[in-house]
């Protein structure tokens, strides 16, 4: 392998990390900012709408992550 494929897979695994830490972040933020506990309505009460909600929220952060990480 050569050097720059190390480095550029360095890199990656590097960016990855940092994005999952960011998402991870915003999600705890996000509970903390919602009345109860967020994971607990979704997976005791099963609240279909909040899961969506959680859902669309991670999509959109994961997006905003991408275009500043890249």
């Amino acid at each position: 392998m050569t050097q720059e494929f190390v480095h550029g897979l360095a890199a990656a695994a590097l960016y990855s990390a940092l994005g999952i830490l960011l998402l991870v972040l915003a999600f705890v933020v996000l509970d903390k900012l919602t009345p109860g506990s967020l994971w607990q309505e979704i997976m005791e009460r099963q609240n279909r709408a909040l899961a969506i909600l959680a859902g669309c929220v991670a999509i959109g952060i994961s997006i905003i992550i991408a275009a500043a990480v890249t």
